[in-house]
């Protein structure tokens, strides 16, 4: 019998290559637009950083004829706002076994503590990256299923798809509970399959859904970065500051009921004036891809052909051209569908402490697990975003996506 692959399988060897191939999106477009454009404050001293808002003219203004009573005196408006910081965390631990094993490229694909290290700081700053899009609440998507759903079976997402990985471990609320801080109806369950396409995904817990029930990162509900989701609203208190009561603090919202609508150059025009009368000037435009398609499918039709230019600090993208210059609309994966952005970029402040660092007050990075032949690290940053003008943004949502 003649010697083959399969008779001499036993004595081959295995050649493996130096590195691990990613399969992950580990894009942070918007994040690390801001790290660069946003007017840092990098030391924070204190849970909280206070400044004032200048909401309100001097009344006491007025033409008078002869002989009449002058204008009373009036007064400056303003309201202190406060922001506070987020406690972010992420951890890795290791056995003793993988540190000292698996640390050379012809025993394993990579180190294993270069491995988690590298890819904890990646994840850290994803996570970051989804939080810029949220509003505080942690609620990374919401589902349309209703009625108990058993473990395997494919749940529904509305929003958010995007924002689920396969291996997260989430909290379940309703929607009531998790704006009250409630009690969630189902903890620590694992997100076990996605469908991007279907827009679904399967965990490994049975659960009574209702409409609009929110999935949070175990433990993170309300406990996250105040996002633009929370940033660009015309209504809800930011910073301890009500729009009921001061409407200048309200960001321009343009919405349909939920109702799709197309894309217009009219559409975007309109939002981009109505934050030029508000005193301020939108500086990007940030939108899901879907919808810069739309609007790329948008100029193509109405014009011999469309153009790309890179604008300030390397970023490149389709400008929209208004009598002040063009705006750059940049697409980015972890936008909400159906939406468009118009940011302010200089009105936008990251308020941390410092970058993220080990936990390691007491002199040692790694942790002993007790009684076990293992060792544990956390990372921890203390920080959170914020505006100082919220009338300086606007949001345009509906918008059907090519």
């Amino acid at each position: 019998m003649p010697s083959t692959v399969a008779t001499a399988s036993e004595i081959l060897k295995e050649v493996y290559e130096p590195k691990i191939r990613k399969q992950l999106n580990s894009d942070t477009v918007l994040l690390d637009r801001i790290e660069k454009t946003a007017d840092h404050i990098d030391r924070v001293n204190g849970k909280y950083s206070v400044f004032a808002i200048h909401y309100q003219r001097n009344a006491g203004i007025g033409a008078r004829r002869e002989m009449e009573s002058l204008p009373a005196p009036g007064n400056q408006g303003t309201k202190s706002a406060r922001v506070a910081l987020a406690f972010l965390y992420g951890g890795v631990q290791l056995s003793g076994q993988a540190i000292r094993l698996v640390n050379s490229d012809y025993q394993a694909f990579a180190s294993a503590l270069e491995l988690e290290l590298d890819g904890l700081k990646d994840d850290l700053s994803k996570d970051l990256q989804r939080q810029i899009y949220g509003n505080g609440s942690g609620a990374v998507g919401t589902t349309s299923t209703v009625g108990a759903t058993t473990a395997g079976v494919s749940i529904a997402i509305n929003s958010g798809i995007q924002n689920f990985q396969i291996g997260m471990i989430v909290d379940v609320y309703t929607a009531a509970n998790l704006a009250a801080d409630s009690t969630a109806k189902a903890t620590a369950a694992k997100v076990v399959t996605i469908d991007p396409v279907a827009s679904t995904i399967t965990i490994d817990q049975t659960v009574t859904f209702a409409a609009n029930d929110a999935f949070v990162r175990t433990g993170s509900a309300n406990r996250e970065w105040t996002g633009l989701g929370a940033i660009i609203q015309n209504t809800g208190v930011l910073y301890n500051i009500d729009p009921a009561t001061y409407p200048i603090w309200k960001a321009t919202v343009d919405s349909n009921s939920g109702v799709l609508r197309p894309l217009s150059e009219s559409i975007i025009m309109k939002n981009v004036h109505q934050v030029r009368t508000n005193g301020a000037a939108v500086s990007l435009m940030v939108s899901s891809l879907g919808v810069q398609r739309a609007y790329a499918n948008l100029l193509q039709q109405q014009r011999q052909f469309v153009n790309t230019k890179t604008f300030t600090g390397g970023w490149g993208g389709i400008g929209f051209v208004t009598d002040k210059g063009e705006i750059p609309m940049i697409g980015d994966i972890d936008c909400p569908y159906n939406t468009i952005l118009g940011i302010s970029e200089k009105n936008l402040k990251i308020y941390r402490d410092e970058d993220w660092s080990w936990m390691d007050y007491d002199g040692n990075k790694w942790d002993r697990v007790v009684n076990k032949d293992a060792y544990a690290a956390m990372m921890f940053q203390y920080s959170n975003m914020g505006t100082d003008r919220r009338n300086a943004h606007f949001r345009i949502s509906d918008l059907t996506e090519a």
